[in-house]
């Protein structure tokens, strides 16, 4: 027996409890969406097998793969970011970072939970490497994005701060929707992507910038939990597929900043993406599990800037470093300073159309209609 006191304590308890479990699985079920990329695996036990990214995670009844935005439902793989992005900001391009797509323009730019990679100096890990069950999110379906953007006056949207692919349904029905609406659909990602899945993207992307990590499969292993050769493969097919490219390699000291690893990554972009694929040589700062390694010196960040422009690259940057001079565009041909900027400010553009003023040069991009005026 207790007394009516308590009685009422423990029902008012469990009531909470309850209404918080409701709350809950309400959470769930509006971000459940079935994946498009999985296969059944004919074993009795509803065991599925994602074929989204080159893990190809085999997930038995009621388990989660690696990116923890995935989950085996009774033989069912779905997605649980859907329509549940736990981000929502307005960018400029430039810090996506794209510096040779439709420069000074403004980006939506929207995140979901969750990641397939384990990267030691991931800057947005607090996102990242967690569920979307686990982040604070918004409900804000695929078709509402556009009217969202074009309140913000952006004239793309992007999908960033954590890996895209993790949520691919919701980014493939939202880059439809942005196209559909006239607006500019981006993609800021890891690269660890299936080709069908990255295939089926391509016609929805307008441009996309891709983390280069590092040029060894060692390198991908030890910091990243992954491997080299897919993400290659990814960059390869982005660019056969006319989607505007960029890369960014964020230089770590002591990891992957040697100038033999930064020799033969350049040498390989030349030869497989060629001269006019920009190149963001990006200042590392301590963060997350690689919080006892210092900023990359300045002058390993203009090192490696002097080998791909030796290698053959025309479009070579400096990032996190603002109001160095590697922050800007510089024509090809006559080296003459075509778009400055300060970090991911537009200062000035000396451009006729998409070539250079000075020199007529073609300035390799999209979007670089300034005409010359300075701004």
């Amino acid at each position: 027996m207790i007394d009516r006191r308590t009685f009422l304590q423990t029902l008012c308890l469990s009531t909470l409890a309850i209404r918080a479990q409701a709350r809950e699985l309400a959470r769930d079920a509006a971000g459940r969406q079935e994946a498009l990329w999985y296969q059944r695996l004919d074993d009795g036990r509803g065991t599925v097998r994602c074929q989204l990214c080159p893990r190809r995670c085999t997930l038995p009844d009621g388990a989660t793969g690696f990116c923890r935005a995935r989950q085996n439902f009774s033989g069912r793989l779905c997605t649980l970011g859907y329509n549940l992005p736990c981000s929502l900001n307005v960018d400029p391009v430039e810090k996506k970072p794209f510096f040779n797509f439709h420069p000074k323009s403004r980006s939506f730019s929207i995140a979901c939970a969750g990641c397939n990679l384990r990267c030691k100096f991931c800057q947005n890990w607090e996102i990242s490497q967690i569920s979307p069950l686990q982040s604070a999110n918004r409900y804000t379906p695929a078709s509402q994005l556009p009217i969202l953007a074009k309140g913000q006056g952006c004239k793309s949207v992007a999908f960033t701060y954590t890996e895209p692919t993790t949520y691919f349904e919701y980014m493939l029905e939202s880059a439809k929707a942005v196209r559909g609406a006239g607006l500019l659909s981006v993609y800021h990602s890891n690269g660890f992507i299936n080709p069908e899945p990255l295939a089926q993207l391509c016609r929805h992307l307008d441009a996309a910038n891709i983390d280069l990590k590092g040029f060894s499969e060692k390198f991908y292993a030890d910091v990243c939990e992954a491997e080299l050769a897919p993400v290659l493969e990814s960059l390869k097919r982005l660019k056969r597929s006319g989607v505007w490219l960029e890369i960014t390699n964020l230089v770590i000291p002591g990891h992957n900043d040697s100038p033999k690893m930064i020799t033969e990554m350049c040498g390989w972009i030349r030869q497989n993406l060629g001269d006019e694929t920009p190149v963001h040589f990006s200042r590392f700062f301590p963060l997350y599990k690689m919080t006892a390694i210092p900023p990359t010196p300045v002058r390993t960040l203009e090192v490696a800037r002097e080998i791909a422009m030796k290698a053959g690259l025309n479009y070579v940057y400096i990032g996190n470093v603002p109001g160095h001079p590697g922050n800007s565009t510089y024509c090809p041909k006559c080296r003459k300073l075509v778009i400055r900027r300060s970090g991911f400010s537009v200062l000035a553009m000396e451009l006729k159309g998409d070539r250079c003023r000075y020199c007529n040069e073609r300035i390799a991009g999209a979007g670089l209609i300034n005409g010359g005026t300075r701004i």
